[in-house]
């Protein structure tokens, strides 16, 4: 049986967080492959993702707050072992869909487990954690998911697309270190976001954002996707407003860069853009 502290670590909520490349991959197909999308949705969500949450708690064993969890509970040698097995199962079932995904899938992991293992550790390396991040969660997976879910396995998603999928995880990834600066200080680890500030946070973030929105909107015209982008701006519009509140907030006082206010720009902003991309999917594929 896993023990209480292997699930909550392996963090599965916390997917729904990295979901918006999936459906975003997803617009940008003409001819898609149920099937074969329903397993890599799977692949990356159910395990993947769990898994690299999991490793990454086993090494950080931390204390406070961290991503979807606000009391997390000190791993076990369980978790390590499940992370191992949920990693294997990953590349043995993406074999089912290419070689290509596989090695996708595997090189992930292998990112992943940089990023975190102690005796690598790129996530104390301000911009190289950072650019390992929104370069996996972004440009690869859009890649791995658009190959996999299309009926021809195609290979040649478009760099608009994959820029667009990293700079939106990049445009997000630093707030969600906000409210961590003096743990991660501790632990030796020197993100991004506190080589920024606190209100250098906000205006990089918006910068990237400015940028990222630029590319999504030139994918989403040069496959004349004219409405269904006007949607996704509707979706947009509330992050927006949200994060120019909270970073009014942050500016008169950084104890608002808290866990609190954190998670809710994660939830609001996973929940509007993975709806604006879902909504767009769906009038693809009603016209």
């Amino acid at each position: 049986m896993l023990q209480k502290s292997t699930i909550q670590l392996l963090r599965f909520h916390f997917s729904f967080f990295l979901m918006p490349v999936y459906w975003l991959a997803l617009t940008q197909l003409v001819h898609i492959h149920w099937g074969r999308a329903a397993v890599v949705f799977i692949i990356l969500h159910l395990l993947v993702y769990p898994a690299s949450n999991g490793y990454n708690s086993y090494m950080d064993r931390d204390e406070t707050p961290i991503g979807g969890l606000k009391n997390p509970l000190q791993p076990t040698k369980q978790l390590f072992y499940t992370t191992v097995v949920m990693d294997v199962a990953a590349v043995t079932a993406s074999l089912f869909i290419s070689w290509y995904f596989a090695l996708g899938i595997f090189l992930y992991i292998m990112a992943s487990r940089a990023y975190s293992y102690r005796g690598i550790r790129l996530k104390q390396y301000p911009f190289t954690g950072y650019l390992t991040v929104i370069l996996f969660q972004g440009a690869v997976t859009y890649w791995l998911v658009y190959h996999g879910c299309s009926e021809a396995l195609y290979t040649n998603a478009s760099f608009s697309g994959m820029m667009a999928a990293s700079l939106l995880i990049g445009g997000f990834y630093p707030l969600t270190q906000i409210y961590q600066h003096k743990a991660d200080a501790a632990d030796g680890v020197e993100t991004i976001s506190y080589k920024l500030g606190y209100r250098g946070t906000f205006i990089f973030c918006a910068s990237v954002y400015s940028v990222a929105m630029a590319f999504l909107g030139y994918t989403f015209l040069a496959s004349l996707l004219f409405v269904q982008f006007f949607m996704v701006l509707i979706f947009f519009t509330p992050i927006l407003v949200y994060f120019l509140w909270w970073a009014v907030k942050v500016w008169k006082d950084n104890s608002a860069a808290d866990f609190k206010h954190t998670m809710r720009m994660n939830i609001l902003a996973s929940t509007c853009t993975n709806l604006g991309f879902i909504i767009a999917l769906i009038m693809n594929h009603l016209e």
